[in-house]
Parts: structure tokens; sequence; C-alpha cells
């Protein structure tokens, strides 16, 4: 389901992608032989109803989760077969997370939050603050740095933790509702500013989102349904007209996918 008339580097491809829940004789199958291919340009929404197993999706492809069958590469390496070592050396230099509450840490300024994951890693001060200060003016965060979460908005710290997410330029951002407890206003900046950092080459994407209007910011939209991928949607003119065929895609399975 993911075949590109302009081929690029692939990211993440799953094979045959199953996931059980349960013990024997009582197991309840998630996922269905899920066949997905991610490239390097690529920003992906995926989109279900509740239930479809949109984050128990996610959870496997960002390695938080294994599978019951199926294999997941990531860079051409299948972590399903990886060591709890290799694994967090592998969350650390090719996985960005971007998750619904922030976790952003109170105790530190916006500033020190984005640059965490390089302090952790060694990298010297001087780089730090020249990855903050690139990051932060594309996310429209520069005046707030020396501040502390608890004097941002949420959709200030949502931005500061997609920062966080970039700084160390992983191979990969995973986002889960990114934009789920934001006001519009704020969500439409996150997204803005998420679609230039793709358009710029500076980022791959893949978003779990029950929005529609969230969804119409990506490329390519793959609607989930029953633990199978019933249907790609792909982004051809604008989007307004993207977000309509979403829609009309919703309604024609069932209606809302909150």
């Amino acid at each position: 389901m993911s075949d590109k008339g302009v081929q690029t580097e692939k990211i993440v491809e799953i094979r045959n992608l199953v996931k059980d829940y349960g013990g024997r004789g009582f197991q309840t199958r998630v996922l269905k032989g899920i066949d997905l291919t991610v490239y390097s340009d690529d920003f992906i929404a995926i989109m279900g109803p509740s239930g479809s197993g949109k984050t128990t999706l996610l959870n496997i492809l960002s390695s938080v989760d294994k599978p019951t069958l199926g294999d997941v590469l990531l860079d051409g390496q299948d972590i399903t077969r990886l060591s709890n070592r290799e694994l967090s050396r592998l969350r650390r230099d090719k996985i960005g997370f971007i998750f619904q509450d922030y976790n952003l840490l109170d105790t530190m300024s916006l500033k020190d939050n984005i640059a965490l994951p390089l302090t952790l890693n060694g990298v010297s001060g001087k780089e730090c603050s020249r990855r903050v200060e690139e990051l932060a003016a594309m996310f429209g965060l520069r005046e707030h740095l020396e501040k502390y979460p608890y004097q941002l908005s949420g959709g200030q710290k949502q931005r500061g933790a997609a920062c966080r997410a970039l700084i160390t330029e992983p191979e990969i951002i995973f986002a889960d509702e990114p934009t789920g407890v934001l006001d519009s206003k704020s969500g439409k900046d996150l997204l803005d500013a998420l679609r230039r950092v793709n358009d710029e080459g500076k980022a791959t994407i893949l978003m779990v989102t029950h929005d529609a209007y969230c969804a119409s910011y990506a490329k390519d939209v793959y609607i989930l349904s029953d633990g199978a991928m019933k249907c790609r949607i792909t982004r051809g003119g604008n989007r307004k007209e993207f977000y309509d065929r979403i829609m009309e895609t919703q309604v024609s399975m069932g209606g809302d996918f909150t």
C-alpha cells in the first residue's frame, strides 16, 4: 500500500504485522497482517475508529511494544530482533517522540528541556545552543526559551516538545495525537510548523490522530479499521480539498473516528 512513483530512502518497513493480546484460548487479534513502508520524505497520518489498532501500531513501530508476528525494519534493522541495549540506542539516535501531554520537566527552562537529549548524549554546550536556537526560531519560541513550562501556554509547550523530538535529528518522528489537548489556533501553529520541517526535509513524520483536520496536514492518510489497513488517501490538491476527501472517506466508513 505504499508504492511511490519516485522512490526515496526507506525509513520504516513493516511486513505482515500481527498483534494478539490475551492468553491461550482467549486471544484478541488487534492487528491483522499490516504492511506499510515509510519513506524519508513522508508525512503520514494514521486514522481509524476507537479500537482499530492505531495506538498499538504506533507502539510497535516506535519499539515500545513487540508484534506477535511480522517484521519491523527501521533504517534496515529488524527492531524485533534487537536486544534491550540495542533498542535503547536506536530510540536515542533514530527516533523522536511527540506525546499528547508534552512530558516537559517543570524544573528546567524550555531551552534546557529542548536540549536535554543532546546534553545526555554529551554534546557540547555550544552545539546544543546552536541547535536549540535554530529549532526555536522555526517553531516561534525564541522569546520563550528562558521560561519554565508553567509559564507557557499549551501550544508553546507542545511546540517545545516537538523541538525536543527534533533536536537529535532522528530518522523519524512518531506523534501520538499531538493536537489532542490543544485549542484550534495552537493546534494549527503546531501543524504548520511540523509541515514546514517536513517540507524542508528535516523530518519524516508518522502521526496517529482521530482528527480529519489534523490529518489533512499530512501527505498521505491511511485508514485503519478492525486491525487492517482499509485504504490510503493521497494529497493531490490543496489542504481544504484533501480535508474534504478525508471526511468523505470517514463518513463512508461509518462516521466519527473519535
